[in-house]
């Protein structure tokens, strides 16, 4: 049994960073990510879950949703799947965060706050470049200046941090290191000098669960582990469905480039027949008026034979014609 709860299930993110009790871990992580560009001391909670685009997108995909002291709304969520219309589903939830913001009346003025998205994949989406943090932003397509920092989306494509724990430097390196091999480590690296990781130890500790609390994360994590085999034997039977459409295709394909060669090989054997047949045809003809004329002089028919090539038969039967 792992020491530490997966932060890829539901309750296990949630428990990390979506509790009052977390709140310090949050908040160093967001800091960490958004180094140089904004500082949080605080945030709230909020209870505004973003809504499912599928029907099984609460089993592997979950959010939170919370305030910063500065009004800026932060999406910190983690999708364990690819899914269609990925990068519009991501566009949309921030829409739908910024839309939610407006006021009736008059007098509101489109004082919109900002809201950023931060998503931890555990997956690596087939249209994103294969680089482990992608950050996309509202720019100026001819200075690249920043056209509104009301919108920003991080993701952070789990399977291409690469890092070990003793290449790990920045505070943010260790966070993903931490996340991504929670369920394996035995203990975690900084907690010996660092008060959040300290605090991540204990709250990420499963024996820290209560029997409610352990009763829920167990049928979250079968739930989780059931689903990614679902997903992996579909992975598996395109691939041989796949294999086996390639192998007919093939030879249909070699089948049809075959009678294709055969075609062309008999067109042109057939032409070589052809003009073969007509160069001896006209040889004959050629030997045959020689004849006639050696005839009409006089020659022997011996002697016309050997001139022409003809047998004297051949000779004698052009006698009288």
């Amino acid at each position: 049994m792992a020491r530490f709860i997966n932060p890829f299930t539901d309750i296990g993110f949630k428990r990390i960073f979506g509790q009052e009790v977390s709140k310090p871990l949050i908040i160093d992580f967001l800091n960490s990510l958004l180094l140089g560009k904004e500082h949080i001391t605080s945030i709230t909670f909020l209870d505004k879950e973003q809504p499912a685009l599928f029907e099984d997108d609460r089993s592997l995909i979950y959010d939170i949703y919370c305030e910063t002291d500065k009004n800026e709304n932060i999406i910190v969520e983690m999708q364990n799947k690819s899914q269609p219309y990925f990068k519009n589903r991501s566009i949309y939830y921030v829409s739908e965060a910024i839309a939610r913001q407006g006021e009736k009346g008059a007098d509101w003025k489109y004082n919109i706050d900002a809201v950023y998205l931060v998503a931890f994949l555990n997956f690596c989406p087939m249209d994103f470049k294969k680089e482990f943090r992608t950050d996309v932003g509202l720019t100026d397509l001819k200075s690249n200046e920043i056209f509104s920092d009301k919108i920003r989306m991080t993701f952070m494509q789990l399977p291409l941090f690469k890092m070990e724990a003793n290449e790990c430097e920045t505070n943010f390196d260790k966070w993903i290191y931490v996340l991504k091999n929670m369920e394996t480590l035995t203990r975690l690296p900084w907690a010996a000098k660092s008060a959040v990781f300290k605090k991540l130890e204990q709250i990420a500790d499963v024996a820290s669960l209560s029997r409610q609390e352990r009763m829920k994360y167990d049928v979250g994590l079968r739930k989780y582990r059931d689903t990614l085999s679902v997903l992996e034997g579909a992975k598996l039977d395109g691939l041989a469905e796949g294999r086996a459409q390639g192998i007919a295709e093939g030879r249909a394909q070699g089948r049809a480039q075959g009678i294709a060669e055969g075609r062309a090989e008999g067109r042109a054997e057939g032409r070589a027949e052809g003009r073969a047949e007509g160069r001896s045809e006209g040889a004959q003809k050629e030997k045959i008026e020689t004849a006639k004329r050696l005839l009409a002089i006089g020659a022997d028919t011996n002697t016309i034979a050997i001139a022409t090539g003809l047998t004297t038969n051949e000779v004698e039967s052009l006698i009288g014609n």
